[in-house]
């Protein structure tokens, strides 16, 4: 047995229809395939065999030619007069059944609705499969897709006679082409024929409606744009068969608000979507027009925006952008202001008119001062806010030099102004400020006043004279000084001729003088209504003299006791200055036999070498020294070096007992005199032993002597 038939299925669906009242349009052209989309029949009970229900109206523009018809309850046909025809006695036609017509021009589709008949089950959609040699003991099974694979169950078979029905609505939109294996088997399941091929491709309805992506679009077009500029474009898309008008689209402008300047504005391609402006460019003038939004209802229709097609809706919202087509104006063309002079800050709002589109390039204003400002002491900001221009005294206006002010100001639009629009006159405006007099205070010349005086000059010394003048020339005014700030209480200060004298000695050596210098404020206040004053500054540069001593440092040295070089260096200081501190010199003090221990080397013009002669016990020793700077004259200080003889072991030095022999200098020269045994003083006086120091005292003239 060899058999395998391709068939079509339409699956049935609710067909919504759209009726309305149109008026006849004379029809300019042929559109091939079915003239009318939509029929309907009365259902009484049943349709009797080869009895015409209707007859379709189909054309395809070139004589019909091989047009087949095709009915999607294969209980219908349609015969060579184009009617629909039952091919047998028919009672479960169903309620809705379509009829496809193709050649090589056209392919299209028609829906023929019975009207109240009752709803019929998919099962009784079969398209039978004939074999014919087909024997009792056979049986048919069907196998694939649809079938006993997923989705199972779609598709059944009548084991007896071969029927292939279908269980259950299709969908061609999930699933468009099944591929099934139709084989015969004995009662004992064993293959007889078969496999064979049966593809069913699912026949497209209309059963799917445009979709817009979004329900609202938004686009803009510049006022002045010329008839034809593009505006958006719309896109709606339809899940039907794209090889099928079912999916084919027709986009039109069904309403559009507000209708005014006119109804039609805009325009939409119907195959392309495309939205024009209609409109001439003078009326596209979004200053004019009644809103700068305008609110269109688009309609996208399926099968070729024919009656019968669905249709999708979505509304375009277009908005009427401005381009710099109007100058601004200033509202008046003189402004007029006051300010007091020495002030600053905003002395006047300039306004002005702009008819584009607020918070615009070609609605904001830039103003700037044109004339009138050599010395620049105004500029003009803009109130992002009102738009206003915002003029301001930046640099103090001073009433004696110039009592009134005109300045010529010009503004413009941050964006260029269209080609065919110039700035007018009313583009400039005229500010007249007027400067209002005011008292203010002395100014000191020169501020700040440096002079030069030495230290220790006498109190009631002269140092300086103070300077200072009223700027209020056109009035006659006196001045009179006093000691602002004075941090070391050393000035005073004629209050009506301003010379500065000295009330105590200057001292460039006191915590309140900085890099020599000694700083003092002054105050001048003058007579006016109300007084003002002003506030200078003196500084005196102080010169050194030679008025302190140098000192050692340190002060204290720490050496071995038992070292072989006990070595200590010294420095010296100064709070002078050069030339009045180094060089320095360091020498032992007077008392007699101190070079016998000590001994000074110079390492240069600050410091020096003290070497111990020979080792001392630990303790702590007050070794006199003279330090001379190089001052003229020069200044000597008898001072004292301590020094402490300490225990040292391992890189240690212990000095906690140095103190405990508090000796004075002229008993370490006792250490050099332990021989000495006998002594006889000067001009032959009896001597006494002292101790084991062996230092002999003249007990009548006090001398102290040594054994030469």
């Amino acid at each position: 047995m060899e058999f395998g038939t391709r068939i079509f299925i339409a699956f049935l669906v609710s067909q919504v229809v759209c009726t309305g009242s149109q008026e006849e349009e004379e029809k300019a052209e042929c559109v091939p395939g079915f003239q009318e989309k939509e029929y309907r029949v009365e259902y009484s009970g049943g349709f009797l065999k080869d009895i015409p229900l209707l007859q379709v109206v189909f054309d395809d523009c070139t004589g019909n030619e091989g047009v087949e018809f095709e009915v999607s309850n294969p209980d219908f046909l349609i015969d060579e007069k184009l009617n629909l025809v039952p091919r047998r006695h028919v009672i479960d036609s169903g309620d809705v059944m379509f009829v496809h017509g193709v050649n090589n021009h056209v392919d299209d589709m028609a829906q023929v609705t019975i009207m109240g008949a009752p709803s019929r089950s998919p099962q009784t959609l079969r398209v039978s499969v004939i074999s014919s040699n087909m024997k009792e003991d056979h049986i048919f099974r069907l196998t694939g897709r649809g079938a006993d694979q997923d989705p199972k169950g779609v598709f059944s078979i009548n084991r007896l006679t071969g029927d292939v029905a279908v269980s259950r609505a299709l969908d061609r939109e999930a699933i468009a082409y099944y591929h099934l294996q139709v084989s015969t088997t004995d009662l004992s399941g064993k293959l007889v024929e078969g496999p064979a091929d049966l593809d069913v491709s699912v026949i497209d309805q209309n059963d799917n409606r445009p979709v817009f992506k979004e329900p609202r679009y938004s686009g803009e077009v510049q006022e002045g744009s010329p008839t034809g500029t593009t505006v958006m474009t719309m896109t709606a898309y339809d899940a039907d068969d794209p090889n099928t008008d079912n999916a084919v689209l027709r986009y039109i402008i069904v309403r559009q608000l507000p209708d005014k300047p006119s109804p039609n504005m805009f325009y939409i391609d119907p195959e392309r979507g495309d939205i024009v402006t209609v409109i001439s460019p003078h009326q596209l003038d979004r200053e004019t027009l009644p809103t700068t939004q305008y609110e269109l209802e688009i309609v996208a229709k399926d099968m070729a925006g024919s009656e019968v097609g669905l249709t999708g809706t979505a509304t375009a919202t277009i908005t009427i952008t401005d381009r710099n087509d109007h100058a601004p104006e200033f509202t008046h063309s003189l402004f007029q202001a006051s300010v007091n002079e020495g002030s600053t800050g905003v002395v006047v709002n300039l306004t002005v008119d702009d008819r584009d589109d607020p918070a615009t390039g070609a609605w904001r204003a830039i103003y700037s001062i044109i004339n009138g400002d050599p010395n620049q002491n105004f500029e003009i900001q803009t109130n992002l806010d009102n738009n206003e221009g915002m003029l301001s005294v930046v640099k103090p206006l001073d009433y004696e030099s110039a009592m009134f002010h005109t300045l010529l100001i010009k503004v413009e639009n941050e964006d260029p102004l269209v080609p065919d629009v110039v700035y007018g006159s009313s583009s400039t405006a005229t500010v007249y400020i007027t400067v209002m007099d005011v008292n203010e205070g002395p100014v000191f010349f020169p501020d700040p006043l440096v002079v030069i005086r030495r230290e220790n000059i006498p109190v009631g010394s002269f140092v300086a004279m103070l300077n200072a003048t009223d700027p209020d020339y056109l009035q006659t005014q006196s001045i009179r000084f006093s000691v602002l700030r004075d941090p070391a209480d050393w000035l005073i200060v004629n209050p009506f001729k301003g010379n500065v004298t000295t009330r105590a000695i200057l001292d460039r050596e006191s915590p309140h003088v900085h890099n020599n210098q000694y700083t003092a404020l002054f105050m001048a206040t003058d007579n006016g209504s109300p007084p003002a004053s002003g506030t200078g500054t003196l500084i005196i540069t102080i010169e050194d003299e030679n008025d302190n001593a140098p000192y050692i440092f340190p002060s204290v040295a720490r050496v071995c006791e038992d070292s072989k070089d006990m070595n200590v260096v010294i420095g010296g200081r100064d709070k002078d200055i050069h030339p009045n501190t180094d060089p320095f010199k360091i020498e032992l003090g007077k008392q007699p036999g101190l070079e016998k221990t000590w001994k000074i080397s110079r390492i240069n013009d600050t410091h020096s070498q003290i070497m111990l002669l020979h080792s001392l016990k630990k303790a702590n020793y007050n070794l006199p020294l003279v330090l001379t700077d190089s001052g003229v004259p020069p200044i000597s200080n008898n001072t004292e070096l301590k020094v402490q003889v300490c225990t040292c072991k391992k890189n240690r030095m212990d000095c906690s007992h140095a103190g405990s022999i508090q000796t004075n200098i002229l008993l370490l020269l006792g250490l050099v005199l332990l021989s000495i045994l006998y002594a006889v003083c000067l001009h032959g006086r009896r001597a006494v032993g002292v101790g084991d120091w062996g230092i002999l005292i003249c007990l009548e003239c006090l001398e102290i002597c040594y054994l030469n």
